[in-house]
């Protein structure tokens, strides 16, 4: 049986009591860690996940050595969309981002609480929606935004998602979330250091001046959706 534990996941606070319950009594709490990969693409999915205190990245490959991130997920959201779709498969790689807690649910189990429950698959439907209008937003932007204002968009939206103006971050991870060399990524968070806009110790990042990287950050941190989130319990 799983753990009862405070509502930290607004998608499952915004459902109705007796589904949140019959989800809650399926879970298990879990301690996740930052640089842990939880999916690999092509790999069958075994769990889904709601994170409460954890940040997650689904990262795509995209060129030969190349990565870049499609979508960041905290506790507005969940992992395992594919299932409900029919997918078996995840066609990204999952990487937790910052640690923290997650429920998790067993795939099959999911599949079955989908099928049977019309609340719940309606409400992740919608999520679903959303979370394809993050993954087109962040297309665009990887396409025509210079790599200073991706930066600082991708260093407010980890403020925002991890309830912090710290969090972990390596000139490496950066590089691999944006899709860009290590070395253009170090030059920039240099020149924010400069401007006191962050303190970059190694593997984490402190932000020092929210209005000056807002001035920085290019229109879609404002337009991507799922920005605002609630936090219950």
């Amino acid at each position: 049986m799983a753990k009862v534990m405070p509502v930290q996941n607004c998608l499952l606070a915004d459902m109705p009591s007796n589904t949140f319950n019959s989800i809650r009594n399926q879970c298990e709490v879990v301690e996740l860690t930052a640089g842990e990969v939880l999916y690999e693409p092509g790999e069958r999915i075994h769990d889904v996940y709601f994170p409460t205190q954890s940040v997650l990245s689904l990262v795509a490959k995209a060129a030969a050595d190349a990565l870049l991130e499609v979508a960041l997920v905290s506790d507005e959201g969940m992992i395992g969309i594919p299932l409900l779709h029919g997918a078996d498969t995840k066609p990204l790689r999952v990487v937790v981002q910052s640690s923290g807690r997650a429920w998790r649910m067993k795939a099959e189990t999911f599949k079955r609480m989908t099928h049977t429950q019309q609340a719940l698959r309606e409400t992740l439907n919608q999520y679903a929606l959303l979370r394809l209008a993050q993954v087109e937003q962040n297309a665009i932007c990887a396409n025509v935004h210079r790599i200073e204002a991706r930066l600082a968009r991708r260093l407010l939206t980890m403020q925002d998602r991890s309830y912090s103006d710290q969090f972990p971050a390596t000139y490496a991870s950066l590089a691999n979330v944006l899709g860009v060399r290590r070395s253009l990524v170090t030059l920039v968070t240099i020149t924010f250091e400069q401007k006191h806009l962050i303190d970059y110790q190694t593997g984490t990042i402190t932000i020092l001046d929210r209005k000056g990287l807002e001035m920085l950050s290019c229109e879609c941190y404002s337009a991507a959706p799922n920005r605002g989130r609630c936090r219950s319990g």
